[in-house]
Order: C-alpha cells, then sequence, then structure tokens
C-alpha cells in the first residue's frame, strides 16, 4: 500500500520562522529560507507519491509569510489541516491522528531542504518491513518519522520536542508502546548558519541552495 506523506510547518513569517538562523542574518531572510526549504520538501513529497496523498498540517499565516502565494501553489491538489494543540508535541500527535486510518505515514517538517523522493521512498521500503521508522538528525532531534498506523503516533504525547535527547525519547517511546523500530539515513536540520552553509554546498540544486548562494 503505498503511503500517505504528511508535512507538519508554520507558515515561514519573518521574526517567526528560523529564529536561530535569523539571529545571525536577519528575519527577513530567515523567514526566505525557510520558504525555500519548505518548497523544496513539499516538491520531494508530491515527487513521491502524487498530491492525492499528501497531507499538510499548517499553522501561521500565509498572506504574512515570506513566498506565502508560491507556498498556497505548491499546496494545491493538497489536504490541508490546521494544526490542534497548546504545544508542538501534541498538534504533532493530532496530525497524524487527523489522517485516514489503514494508511501508512511518512512525516518530515520544513527543516531539511535536501530531503528528495528517494530518501522517502526509501523509508517506505522500511516501513514494508517495520512498525515504524525514525531519520536521525545530528542535533540529537529528528527528520522522518514512519508509521505503519497513523495511529500509534499518540505515544509520542509528552515526549520534549526540540531538545538534544528527543530522538531518543521518541525512540524509546514507539518501542515501549511496542513497535519494531528502523532506522533511516540521517540528515541534517538547517537551524544555523553553519547548518546552512553544509547543505547549500552539498545540495547546490535545491530551491534552498539557490537562495542561499544568491544572498
Amino acid at each position: 500500500m503505498n503511503p500517505q506523506l504528511l508535512v507538519v510547518a508554520k507558515a515561514p513569517v519573518a521574526g517567526e520562522a528560523k529564529t536561530r538562523l535569523g539571529a545571525r542574518v536577519g528575519p527577513q531572510l530567515a523567514a526566505e529560507v525557510a520558504a525555500a526549504s519548505l518548497l523544496d520538501t513539499l516538491r520531494a513529497c508530491a515527487d513521491a507519491v502524487g498530491v492525492a496523498n499528501c497531507h499538510a498540517s499548517m499553522t501561521g499565516d500565509l498572506s504574512a509569510a515570506a513566498r506565502g502565494d508560491d507556498v498556497r501553489r505548491a499546496l494545491e491538489g493538497w489536504t490541508v489541516r490546521e494544526q490542534r494543540g497548546p504545544d508542538f508535541g501534541t498538534r504533532l500527535v493530532n496530525a497524524h491522528l487527523d489522517l485516514p486510518a489503514g494508511q501508512p505515514v511518512i512525516q518530515v517538517g520544513m527543516d531539511t531542504p535536501q530531503v528528495d523522493a528517494g530518501l522517502l521512498l526509501e523509508v517506505a521500503d522500511l516501513l514494508a518491513e517495520h512498525d515504524a521508522v525514525l531519520g536521525p538528525a545530528p542535533d540529537g532531534g529528528w527528520w522522518v518519522l514512519g508509521l505503519r498506523d497513523p495511529g500509534r503516533a499518540a505515544c509520542l504525547r509528552g515526549v520534549p520536542m526540540s531538545t538534544p535527547t528527543t530522538g531518543a525519547d521518541t525512540r524509546q517511546a514507539l518501542v515501549d508502546d511496542g513497535l519494531d523500530v528502523a532506522t533511516a539515513t540521517e540528515l541534517t536540520d538547517v537551524d544555523t548558519l553553519e547548518d546552512a552553509e553544509s547543505v547549500a554546498a552539498e545540495f547546490p540544486k535545491t530551491e534552498f541552495a539557490r537562495l542561499w548562494s544568491s544572498r
């Protein structure tokens, strides 16, 4: 069964998007970087499974966002829902629970512009053999979560997000819930100036890299 792709993201509004990077390069450029990264991610998901199988869980005001019209166009044909919950962990879980049941899900954020259809389909292949897939990030977090059953995301309620142990804590919660967890390829989240320089140099054909090199 083909998986459904889920992107959990927020509108790339200056001053609200990529604030760590914004402290170094300014809030407007940071928002443009976030927008380019989101566009790369949306394209990869659509290329992997087609827009009919793509879902986005969004928060924020696209009308105030960098490249908001481009993001809207990229989301045409997607199922778009508003995020629900008082904190990111709750919103993440609810985004999974809002999906149609009975179809595997591969969920990503908007911080890995280097993701492509091939990497997402590798996760799908792992899901054919495992209950869950987690793709680690070097900062201790994770960039992709695959679940054969989206409802099993409920076990992640209470897992602290955006910490140096989020990846390990997420994996442990999945294992404690009785899931067999495979490991996907590691990818770097673009959160800092150093991350941006490194990822742009390694993946020059991305929308993100083109923006970064022309800044």
